[in-house]
This record gives structure tokens, sequence and C-alpha cells, in this order.
């Protein structure tokens, strides 16, 4: 099986699971995994988030998320229990598609680690 048709089996498995525990019967989308690694970043798993903590916590989740790729690191932990990361390397300029790709590849990566998925 090629790369490609490795992640593509990985995402949809990843996507299946997520699904079936997270929503109501529709398939969550990136970005609704994106804020899923969030929450679980956080830590702070049962609580109502308000609109700008929600992009904050997939701004959490997209530092993590690429953390392996050199272009975050892990810098400290606020009072608030919010986890702060610094910029190591811009991250390229990359098409919709191509982000994509790598957004998807990230997080595969990330519930693999987890044993999530294999």
């Amino acid at each position: 099986m090629s790369r490609d048709q490795q992640l593509k089996a990985r995402w949809e498995k990843l996507v299946a699971l997520l699904s079936d525990r997270f929503s109501q019967g529709e398939n969550l989308d990136l970005e609704a995994i994106i804020y899923l690694v969030g929450v679980q970043e956080l830590g702070k798993l049962h609580q109502k988030f308000k609109k700008d903590e929600k992009v904050n916590l997939m701004h959490i989740a997209i530092c993590r998320l690429l953390e392996p790729y050199g272009y975050y690191q892990f810098d400290y932990v606020d009072r608030d229990g919010w986890p702060h990361y610094k910029v190591k390397e811009e991250l390229p300029p990359l098409k919709a598609g191509e982000q994509s790709v790598l957004m998807k590849e990230a997080i595969v990566n990330y519930f693999l680690e987890r044993e999530v998925i294999d």
C-alpha cells in the first residue's frame, strides 16, 4: 500500500471512530477533529467553551500537531492551565490541498502515538 493510500485508510478509520464517539451520525470534518485535539491537549474534557476559547483550542491543537514537524515548540502552561507554544520555523506557503494533507497526516500520527488507531 502506498503512503498516500495508507494515510487515506487511516484517516477514514479515525474519522469513523471519532464520529461514532463524538457526533450524532455525521462524519466529523478536519476542523472538528482539530478542535477535539485541542480539548484533549487542554485536558478540560467536560467544559463548555466560549467562541474565542474554541479558536484558542484549535491553535493549541495545530501547534501540538505540527510540533513533531519542527514548526512549533512547547513553551509553558499558564496559570489557567492553557499550554503555550513558540514558533520554531514558519510554515512554508502551502496550497489548501497541501495544508489539508499535512494536517491529516499530523492528526493520524497524533492518534497513532496514542494507540487509538493502528
